[in-house]
């Protein structure tokens, strides 16, 4: 029987270890804010969320998270949320931090509300938290889910707190020795990973599942499609088998290569991968929030 991996070790950074903002107000690392036990997003999940990488040029793409959060809040009918509360919230959690790289998680809910499905009262909870994170290893394993993505569901393209689906298919991937699982949609084509998006290399042609296949609109993938010759076409897992790269992405990850999915082997980086990684690493340092 495989054995997970042990997750890394926390990475020695400068103090505070983590800050807090919850509600308008500020915590430090040794805080901890109390969340009612009556919140819909713990009651049922009915939150959506936000997690963008922080490097010592500052956060990135915080516009592009703000709006798709909106986006998603909008999809479940939660009030909008202010995105000046939002900003103020993320520089209060960044300031006097010295982390050559860390993570910032946005949360939203639709606040209290009655123990079950219907809507909640409100108002909405915000938390944002800002702590170290280890940089990304340059090359990963995958594996496929034996489970499907709903393309056609209610939750389909929505960063929501419910979250228990991508959590059972981590778990798999660790049991694995794997770093992510990738799941198909009913169709059977290619989809997305728990917290990724992944990309194909076809010869000349570099290709990501469309929207309407079911994955979520993840940041890096909408900058690399603006930025880079890329495709959006649908792919099967046999498509894939015979790629000539592979690679994945999201906010903490960047570009990632895939050195193996389900047994097959590719070169993690190739040479399209690695130029892509590439630019993508000059150009988000250069503009920090495109």
């Amino acid at each position: 029987m495989d054995v997970a991996p042990a997750p890394p070790p926390a990475p020695t950074v400068g103090s505070p270890t983590r800050s807090i903002w919850f509600n308008g107000q500020l915590y430090g690392a040794d805080e901890t804010p109390s969340v009612p036990i009556t919140d819909h997003g713990l009651v049922v999940g009915d939150g959506v969320f936000e997690a963008l990488k922080i490097t010592a040029a500052g956060p990135f793409a915080v516009q592009r998270h703000l709006d798709r959060m909106s986006r998603s809040a909008a999809a479940l009918e939660l009030p909008p949320p202010d995105h000046t509360v939002v900003r103020g919230a993320i520089e209060a959690v960044c300031a006097n931090q010295e982390w050559e790289f860390g993570k910032i998680r946005i949360t939203y809910t639709g606040g209290p509300g009655p123990l079950g499905s219907q809507a909640a009262y409100g108002p909405p909870t915000l938390v944002v938290v800002a702590e170290p994170a280890s940089p990304p290893e340059p090359g990963v394993t995958i594996v496929t889910a034996p489970w499907r993505r709903n393309e056609h569901g209610a939750l389909s393209g929505v960063k929501s707190t419910s979250y228990a689906e991508n959590v059972r298919g981590l778990a798999f991937a660790h049991a694995r020795s794997a770093s992510e699982t990738i799941f198909l949609n009913t169709a059977g084509d290619v989809c997305e990973g728990t917290g990724t998006n992944i990309f194909c290399v076809f010869g000349n042609r570099v290709v990501t599942p469309p929207l309407a296949s079911g994955p979520l609109a993840g940041i890096t993938r909408e900058v690399l499609l603006e930025w880079c010759d890329i495709v959006e076409d649908d792919f099967t897992l046999t498509d894939a088998a015979g790629a000539d790269e592979v690679f994945i992405t999201s906010s903490l990850r960047d570009v990632q290569a895939i050195s193996q999915w389900d047994g097959v082997d590719y070169p993690a980086p190739g040479p399209r991968t690695a130029e892509i990684a590439s630019q993508f690493l000059v150009k988000s340092t250069d503009v920090v929030d495109p």
